[in-house]
């Protein structure tokens, strides 16, 4: 019976996965702050770049190491539910805005989806790209729940879901000084929509009002989108069969 080398008794350690996230992350983090915290280094860009060279290069399966972070997949979702602190302390102004808020969160919600759905329908893409594609705008718990329930691929909308995070960070910045935005609450009403989670965690370089809003949009388009999403498909004929 053949002895198993050391290396594969640890690449199947859970525990080895999970203390490699943790401490690729805060690496990352240390990168981006010396280089100004530019977009281009996100931590969580840098952080999937680099888990992705390891997996490939020691060819341990993705299952393999989720099992081991799936520790951190489970403190996601009281993540997002944190946000309601900064939230609730900017109340008052969520009231005033609250139209002009609901209409921005489904207009974007809907813009974020058909534009991509649309765009990857004219490329050839099919069904089960399209249907990964579609929630490719809100956080990863929702967006991979959402796939699989309309026919699309989880694994697939996750990874997305970061490039779009990624994407409208670089972005933004850019936009904001063009269109001379310097409103915090447009500002991070505009990344939570936009850049989901990874958008709220830039917004809040703007300041903790920006944060908050970030927080909203993110949970209402979150919301919205899974509710309308698997509806929305159906009605365009965009099914998994």
């Amino acid at each position: 019976m053949e002895t198993p080398s050391v290396w594969l008794i640890l690449t199947d350690a859970p525990v080895l996965w999970l203390v490699l996230t943790i401490a690729v992350y805060m690496a990352a983090g240390w990168l981006n702050q010396r280089c100004g915290r530019t977009p281009l280094l996100h931590p969580v860009v840098v952080s999937l770049s680099v888990i992705i060279l390891v997996l490939k290069l020691s060819q341990v399966s993705y299952d393999t190491y989720i099992e081991g972070a799936a520790f951190l997949k489970f403190l996601m979702g009281p993540a997002i539910v944190a946000l309601a602190i900064p939230l609730y302390d900017n109340l008052a102004r969520v009231r005033d805005l609250l139209l002009p808020l609901l209409v921005g969160c489904v207009s974007g919600a809907l813009i974020a989806a058909l534009s991509a759905v649309g765009v990857a329908w004219a490329l050839g893409a099919g069904n089960v790209t399209l249907l990964s594609l579609a929630p490719k705008s809100v956080t990863s718990p929702i967006a991979i729940g959402v796939a699989d329930q309309i026919g699309g691929a989880g694994s697939l909308a996750a990874g997305l879901v970061l490039i779009t995070g990624a994407l409208g960070c670089l972005i933004a910045p850019l936009l904001f000084r063009w269109l001379k935005i310097n409103d915090p609450a447009v500002r991070g009403f505009t990344l939570g929509v936009s850049a989901h989670a990874m958008g709220t965690a830039f917004a809040f370089e703007y300041g903790a009002v920006a944060g908050a809003f970030s927080g909203l949009a993110m949970g209402l388009t979150g919301a919205f989108t899974a509710f309308v999403l698997p509806w929305l498909m159906l009605m365009l004929g965009v099914t998994a069969g």
